[in-house]
């Protein structure tokens, strides 16, 4: 048995208003899939010239490893040079992933490869994040932690994107004061057995080829796995919904810091504390 999942909507092109009133207003996931074709980097990005142009940067990594009383927020496993990273990449599958990398402030010349869009949401103009992965690596199923509107870029492979809507969220056993599902759910073939609350959750999904990019709206979660090693680019738009924007707020200056000192106070237990209650939480629902 599989999670029921709809395809993702797709469009090669779109307007503006169309993009806006189709989409946006509605909080409605699509792909569109000729956006960057007019940008330098839909030639140029791919895992050789980022070796080429970045090869020396020192790049933090991360790994699928279970979230750790010990582990900061956000902390990196590990560190590589570029160049040691992306061989790795191209020579076998690896866990190991770029998360949330400023490199286009360490390598100024990609901000010239990509344009900012303008298809109807207000985007906040700093330097765009970099993600990356080899194959068969996944990002955890989780939400943003500012319930940005967002465009998901991927370039050099395919990546597969599965999201819920956040009314999805009584059904996917959400970790409290986290932003995180329960770690041990292998959506990519669950265990009913053991989390039947699953067998209920409306999803959606879809597989980014080169250039293409998905739009997420605010509070979505997202579960993504590269099919092949590639890298992604995420431009972001404030939440436009009051109340995802007190969330927000809640998230970044209170959540974060009380669920990282409770970390340092009550150590493992506080972990095993939080996915107990994830379960009992998603059951009760």
């Amino acid at each position: 048995m599989k999670l029921n999942l709809t395809e993702i909507e797709r469009v090669e092109t779109i307007s503006k208003e169309d993009f806006y009133n189709q989409y946006i207003k509605k909080q409605k996931p699509v792909v569109i899939q000729k956006l960057t074709q007019d940008w330098p980097a839909y030639e140029k990005w791919n895992l050789n010239y980022i070796k080429t142009i970045a090869g020396d940067k020192i790049v933090p990594l991360y790994d699928d490893r279970p979230v750790s009383h010990k582990d900061g927020f956000n902390a990196a496993h590990a560190s590589m040079k570029m160049t040691e990273y992306i061989d790795l990449l191209q020579s076998k599958p690896t866990n190991y992933r770029i998360f949330l990398y400023e490199l286009m402030k360490e390598v100024p010349i990609l901000q010239n490869d990509f344009k900012w869009p303008n298809i109807g949401l207000r985007l906040v103009k700093q330097l765009p994040m970099l993600f990356f992965g080899g194959e068969n690596s996944k990002v955890f199923m989780h939400y943003d932690i500012d319930y940005s509107n967002i465009l998901h870029f991927h370039f050099h492979g395919k990546k597969q994107c599965m999201l819920f809507a956040p009314d999805q969220t009584p059904f996917l056993y959400k970790v409290p004061h986290a932003l995180i599902a329960r770690e041990d759910i292998d959506f990519d073939n669950p265990d009913f057995e053991k989390f039947p609350a699953l067998k209920k959750a409306q999803g959606l999904i879809t597989t980014l080829n080169h250039g293409e990019m998905l739009y997420m709206p605010e509070g979505y979660w997202h579960y993504m796995k590269y099919l092949t090693p590639g890298f992604s680019m995420s431009l972001r738009a404030f939440p436009r919904r009051i109340s995802n924007l007190s969330k927000a707020v809640y998230n970044v200056f209170i959540m974060r810091y009380f669920d990282t000192a409770m970390r340092k106070i009550k150590g493992q237990a506080w972990i095993d504390y939080k996915n107990e209650k994830a379960i009992k939480d998603t059951q009760k629902n």
